[in-house]
């Protein structure tokens, strides 16, 4: 923590320094925030059991009617859509082959207050249309024209590089362990006329690959689209084509599309997206990759999508799946830790209240939905919100939780005491970050502002940066060795060491994995290398002619030869270097924030900054010479001499971060 004593313009100068740098944070952080175009990387409560579930207790309160539906959702909607500023939602749930309820709260036009309705008010589903991709790959498994086990470069007109011996194959891309680093640029673009192909996005943007394939799951939009790709190539149809003709026409889903921008005939229909409902529209958002979320469709096309993948693949006379392959699809194919949810073959399971549940969820920046299979009860759940709201909470995990509680009633035994309790969350105390990450460019730097803490309490549980829905931090409880479950609560954490004894973790949701940090990239060691390099170099350079006013009022000239001088100005030019180049990359990330566009073209400035970085660590030389003259200078100030050890290792400092966390690598694959 900064002190804010601050009582001489000594002290005041250093405040405004100080402040100089922690700007550059807050500029990170909100790029962290920012940059979540699928699932949220970070903590988020999802309360779920763990993946072998016990049997759920005999009997319910309220049957699962839609009078009693109705009712229930009448009362909750309304006030959660007041409460949480957003504009509107549908909510559609089956049974047994039939549509039990479908309804819309709120509205789609805000200004023009149009109801939401489920049948002709469309949504967008974001990666919940991962769904259709992989029902697609499905499809071509049983036709013998794909294999889950085959190298994915023999489905490809071009090859995914090689990497840790060992290809990647659709089993990989389904569970999401092809070992991929995240991508974000030209995720999503601006407008229709920044969209290229499919096969453009997937030739242009290979992301690096940092966990060999099989092993660590680490979510990936590239990877879907990918597969859309290989979809594309392996049926001889551009891949929205496909899927129209294979899954939406046979389930008679009339009012759903991959196509961007929507066909005419939909675009009325077409709900109006919102940061907040008490805000204005934002424009249709256009997903370059879009075989990962650029669905639009109605909640009751979404009931027909549900209703076939309960029926294993039937839907009324048609059928989009053999029965044995949409059970392979739903069965568990990858988990981390067993005791916990793993991935289906697309799905990933989120095993609640005692019943086994598969699903996925889905986010744009302004619509967030969510579509859940409770397989042994043969009931389908999905909900689509079509504004971001106060971001606080997540509504329809909540919402969802309220579902299960109503209708599907479960009470978890009490917790074992453990007699290591203690020692096992001091053991699991730490900063982690998500396998979903970004490695080889400069957005590297939401691993370090995205790390999460978990801390060891003295009675054995440990608090987290979760926040339950009443703002509050939620610890959690051990039930078994390194099994933790929330204190009052149903969310799960998992704790185990990786092959190589380090410690990692997993929430409820399979599809990343947390890390623990070691100590060069541990945050808080380089949050305070910034500000203390940030420091010094800006005060170095505003005390510059702050010292010459004072010494010329004193009558005290520097008394320098030609090569110390000549030191001094390079020098204080390099500290004006780092100024410029840090203070480059805050202006930079801040322009980011302002949308895809932003974002997508911040390749000149990543080139720029290279050059600028490269200059700063030549700079960095020159301070090091300095501070080594400044010791062998005879008759110098020690605290002249100290100023100058103290620069040197500044620019060192700031030279090992930039370096670290990629800010001069010149790679504008982002």
């Amino acid at each position: 923590m900064i002190s804010s004593q601050i009582l001489s313009d000594r002290h005041a100068r250093g405040y405004l320094t100080i402040l100089t740098g922690l700007l550059l944070l807050v500029a990170l952080v909100c790029v962290g925030m920012w940059a979540q175009p699928s699932r949220p990387a970070s903590l988020s409560v999802k309360s779920s059991a763990p993946a072998a579930v016990a049997p759920a207790q005999p009997g319910t309160n309220h049957e699962l009617t839609s009078v009693d539906l109705e009712a229930f959702l009448d009362g909750l909607m309304p006030a959660q859509l007041e409460r949480e500023d957003v504009a509107g939602a549908v909510i559609a749930v089956v049974k047994d082959g039939q549509v039990v309820f479908a309804k819309g709260y709120g509205y789609s036009d805000m200004a023009k207050r149009t109801p939401v309705t489920p049948d002709s008010t469309l949504f967008r589903i974001g990666s919940t249309s991962k769904l259709f991709t992989w029902t697609s790959v499905m499809q071509l498994v049983e036709q013998g024209k794909l294999d889950l086990n085959r190298d994915v470069n023999d489905y490809l007109d071009f090859k995914i590089p090689p990497a840790f011996g060992k290809p990647i194959t659709l089993r990989n891309i389904m569970t999401h362990t092809a070992g991929f680093e995240e991508v974000v640029k030209d995720l999503f673009v601006a407008d229709a006329e920044h969209m290229g192909s499919l096969e453009y996005y997937v030739k242009n943007h290979i992301p690096e690959r940092i966990f060999p394939p099989g092993t660590v799951p680490a979510y990936s939009n590239y990877a879907t689209a990918l597969a859309g790709y290989i979809v594309q190539r392996v049926s001889g149809k551009p891949f929205e084509q496909y899927v129209a003709e294979n899954i939406y026409t046979p389930l008679e889903m009339k009012r759903s599309t991959f196509v961007q921008p929507l066909p005419e005939d939909l675009k009325p229909m077409m709900s109006k997206g919102y940061d907040r409902a008490s805000s204005d529209p934002k424009p249709f958002e256009f997903v370059e990759a879009f075989p990962a979320g650029s669905v639009s469709t109605t909640a009751g096309d979404m009931c027909n999508f549900m209703i076939a993948h309960l029926q294993n693949g039937q839907f009324g006379s048609v059928r989009i799946l053999r029965p044995e392959t949409a059970t392979l699809m739903h069965s568990r194919l990858f988990g981390s830790d067993d005791r916990m949810n793993g991935m289906a073959h697309g799905f990933y399971e989120e095993s609640k209240n005692g019943h086994r549940i598969i699903g996925h969820a889905g986010d744009t920046e302004l619509f967030h939905s969510d579509l859940h299979l409770i397989l042994d009860s043969n009931v389908g759940f999905f909900v689509s919100y079509n504004s971001a709201g106060k971001g606080e909470i997540r509504p329809r995990e909540i919402l969802f939780e309220k579902f299960l509680d109503r209708y599907f009633p479960y009470t978890e035994p009490p917790a074992g005491k453990i007699e290591n309790a203690q020692a096992d969350a001091a053991s699991v105390a730490g900063l982690y970050l998500t396998s979903r990450r970004i490695e080889s460019s400069f957005l590297k730097l939401l691993s370090l502002v995205g790390q999460e803490q978990i801390s060891a309490n003295p009675d054995g549980t440990i608090t987290t940066p979760l926040k339950g829905p009443n703002g509050q931090l939620l610890k959690f409880e051990e039930i078994s060795p390194l099994l933790y479950r929330e204190v009052h609560g149903r969310a799960h954490m998992g704790f185990k060491k990786d092959e190589n004894g380090q410690m990692q973790f997993q929430m409820d949701f399979p599809f990343f994995i947390f890390q623990k940090v070691g100590f060069w990239e541990n945050k808080y060691f380089n949050y305070t290398l910034a500000i203390f390099g940030l420091t010094m170099v800006v005060l170095t350079v505003v005390l510059w002619p702050v010292g010459a006013l004072i010494r010329k009022h004193y009558g005290r000239p520097l008394d320098l030869s030609p090569l110390e001088r000549k030191l001094r100005l390079g020098v204080r030019l390099v500290c004006i270097l780092f100024i410029c180049f840090f203070g480059g990359w805050l202006a930079a990330l801040t322009t980011a924030m302002a949308g895809p566009s932003a974002i997508n073209a911040l390749a000149p400035w990543i080139i720029c900054f290279g050059i600028l970085g490269v200059l700063c660590a030549f700079g960095a030389v020159l301070a090091c010479a300095n501070a080594f003259r400044s010791w062998k200078t005879p008759n110098r100030w020690v605290w002249i001499k100290l100023h100058d050890t103290a620069l040197a290792f500044a620019c060192l400092g700031l030279v090992w971060f930039a370096i670290t966390w990629n800010l001069m690598n010149f790679n504008i694959h982002y």
